[in-house]
């Protein structure tokens, strides 16, 4: 039997009011309290990130450092080697190349940072002369405030701009902690990232575990791409500087080309600032015009960069328009200061490969890739003791 319809009079007033308000101002209220409550959800994520970020930033470098050695640890395993002289082996070539760019660089340095400093004042003291006897108005005393102010400035918000909300070590044991944790992370990862993986994927519900495994994964391989592409980038940049200093006579050549590869990996403001200590060390030791051909050829790699190498290689390996790639690194870097410009690329990159699985529904509905690992972890151990015995 239908219930008998109330008429307006009957009805409860706050029905009332809820039908006298227009449709769209209904929808942008149940829009605006539900982005509310996600906004603070991310504001609490963030702050408790940043009360851990000791903890929080070896775990991501390690995490970077284990998408680019992981693919040479099951280049071992394919061929029937155990996984440990694999993960012996990558982590073997990855401290030799660190150890490598270290000694390059202080051992080019180490004999010239003196000079440098020297020349640098020199020229310091050359520019203001020029600027006392020119005929452009400006007063030296008024250029000498200006610079003053802004060095003042810089070191005013030098904590902001090197570390941010997550920080870096600022102690010796902070910094010794987060070295050992993050060679902690890298070689369990190494050893047993599956099963590490595998535990994460168990905290979601049984239904969801092939969503979650096939998401993650597919982020997995989109911060793996980004690594090593990242690296080729970094390698044509730091070719072509370094190659143009040492074609100009420029001093610290191989130091330049280093911290050009080193600045690389974090997008955009890496290549500003390396770019502009190449010119500045040209300036100091070849004068004006070759500091401004060292200009143009840092342009001309930059522009080969952005024009050719992102799109065509970064572009293709983690599907991140350029665009994407400036907002996220801008963001990055006024939540998290540098930590932030470093990571923020792969996060979007893993971010827009897990969105873009769950939007297509990329997995096999009704399998529990979780529970298979288990299952056939168990069989395996069960016949390996059984062997032993």
């Amino acid at each position: 039997m239908e219930e008998p319809k109330l008429t307006p009079d009957q009805e409860s007033p706050t029905k009332r009011a809820e039908q006298e308000l227009p449709l769209g101002m209904r929808v942008a209220a149940a829009w605006s309290w539900r982005l509310i409550i996600i906004a603070v959800a991310v504001g609490g994520l963030i702050w408790g990130i940043v009360q851990v970020r000791i903890i929080v930033i070896p775990l991501l470098i390690a995490i970077l450092l284990t998408a680019l050695l992981n693919p040479l640890v099951e280049w071992f395993v394919r061929r029937g080697l155990p996984r440990w002289t694999g993960i012996v082996a990558a982590l073997s070539v990855f401290v030799a190349a660190l150890w490598i760019l270290i000694w390059l660089i202080v051992t080019q340095l180490r004999d010239g940072f003196g000079d440098f400093s020297k020349r640098s004042v020199e020229v310091w003291n050359e520019i203001l002369e020029w600027v006392r006897h020119n005929t452009l108005g400006i007063p030296v005393d008024q250029l000498q405030d200006f610079v003053d102010q802004a060095l003042k400035l810089l070191e005013n918000n030098q904590g902001t701009l090197w570390t941010g909300a997550l920080g870096v070590a600022t102690t010796a044991t902070q910094l010794v902690t987060g070295l050992l944790l993050t060679i902690f992370s890298l070689v369990f990862l190494l050893i047993d990232g599956k099963r590490i993986w595998y535990w994460v994927v168990g905290f979601s519900p049984a239904r969801a575990h092939a969503a979650v495994d096939a998401s993650g994964r597919a982020g997995w391989v989109s911060v793996g791409q980004y690594v090593r592409v990242q690296i080729f980038v970094a390698f044509v940049d730091a070719v072509g500087i370094g190659a143009g200093a040492g074609i100009l006579g420029v001093p610290f050549a191989i130091p330049i080309a280093i911290l050009v590869f080193l600045g690389s990996f974090i997008p955009f403001l890496g290549a500003i600032v390396t770019g502009g200590l190449a010119a500045f060390i040209a300036l100091v030791y070849n004068g004006p015009v070759t500091a401004l051909i060292m200009v143009g050829v840092v342009i001309l790699v930059n522009q080969i960069e952005g024009h050719v190498l992102q799109p065509l290689v970064m572009g293709n390996a983690v599907r991140v328009h350029p665009l994407g790639v400036v907002l996220a690194v801008t963001t990055g870097t006024l939540l998290a200061g540098i930590p932030g410009a470093l990571f923020a690329v792969p996060i979007a990159a893993a971010a827009n490969a897990i969105v873009s699985v769950l939007a297509k529904r990329q997995w096999a509905e009704g399998t529990d890739p979780a529970a298979e690992f288990h299952r056939r972890d168990q069989t395996h151990r069960s016949q390996k003791c059984a062997r032993n015995q």
